[in-house]
């Protein structure tokens, strides 16, 4: 079988059901495992996020999308030339890869054997299942099962740690800075199952902006700093270039020291086996007493202060 995955989060499912052999084209995003950085990449955007701040990058998104252009190319004569006998995809967001109606249109030149299946998780169950399909698809059931019931095993293990008695703190997880967004889909599933309350609750439905009265009103206990496709280091450099806004010295989080960074790319982002490993590290940004302190890779606290509205909010004594 030859597979085409466009989508990091597929391409992450095809390695861990041992296909890696089998993938013959990636997107130029798909940076995990690392052998898949050296499959040959089919996609590119059309934003280059290189040195952009994240309000930047929003306004670039919206005036793309808003104009009907998409935020990506398909080189469509390589994915010929690939001719995978099964591309997997995604329609359900423009902003996190190429649009399945450009992948449907390419198809025209694919040989009529070519499967092309959408893949569509919004909630922590459905990335489960979702792997599980890979594994009917490409006739690996068997070990996509076996890797199912060992990552339900470990969100049942978190569970029982946390009793009726520990504490479930209030949770903002920000999936975008500036402006602020929720996290939706399976995120609110992730903080639950972590032993949390996540304040806006968009369990299964995509992320929103909100308000920053809205965020005060939410008085979040912890705050992890999660913008979509960042790892830990990108959003540690980038939480110190964006506008703060008023009211943030007043949230609960902020005055106790609880704002966290996080790798979101790796633990968040993306609906592949590793959301189980985000999980298990927002369990030890709420409960470190119970888990024990987050690796640095993965996680770092951050300390911020609001600057004049219109002032960069960068640190002083940052290293260029």
């Amino acid at each position: 079988m030859r597979i085409v995955s466009l989508l990091p989060s597929a391409t992450e499912i095809v390695y861990a059901l041992g296909l890696g052999d089998a993938l013959v084209g990636v997107t130029h995003e798909c940076d995990y495992p690392p052998d898949a950085k050296g499959k040959p990449v089919l996609t590119s955007s059309r934003i280059h996020g290189q040195g952009l701040t994240s309000a930047e990058i929003e306004h670039a998104v919206s005036s793309r999308l808003g104009g009907h252009r998409s935020l990506y190319t398909l080189n469509e004569e390589l994915l010929r030339e690939l001719n995978p006998d099964l591309v997997l995809t995604q329609e359900l967001c423009e902003v996190c890869a190429v649009s399945y109606a450009e992948v449907k249109q390419a198809a025209r030149l694919l040989d009529v054997g070519t499967q092309i299946v959408s893949l569509e998780p919004t909630t922590l169950d459905d990335a489960l299942g979702t792997i599980e399909l890979v594994g009917d698809l490409t006739g690996q059931r068997g070990r996509a099962g076996e890797l199912v019931s060992s990552l339900r095993a470990r969100l049942a293990a978190v569970r029982d740690r946390i009793t009726e008695e520990t504490p479930r703190p209030r949770v903002w997880v920000s999936e975008w800075l500036e402006p602020p967004y929720s996290a939706g889909q399976w995120v609110t599933a992730q903080v639950e199952a972590a032993g949390g309350r996540e304040v806006f609750h968009r369990a299964g439905i995509p992320s929103t902006r909100v308000a920053p009265e809205e965020i005060v009103n939410a008085a979040p206990e912890v705050i992890v700093l999660a913008p979509c496709g960042f790892h830990v280091d990108e959003v540690e450099r980038e939480v110190r270039r964006v506008r703060l806004f008023s009211g943030w010295e007043s949230l609960p989080a902020v005055k106790a020291g609880k704002v966290w960074a996080v790798d979101a790319s790796s633990y968040y982002s993306r609906p592949g086996p590793r959301l189980v490993d985000g999980v298990e590290l927002m369990a030890s940004l709420l409960h470190p007493k119970i888990f024990g302190s987050p690796h640095p890779a993965r996680a770092r606290g951050i300390t911020l202060q609001r600057e004049p509205i219109g002032v960069s909010n960068v640190a002083q004594n940052e290293t260029p």
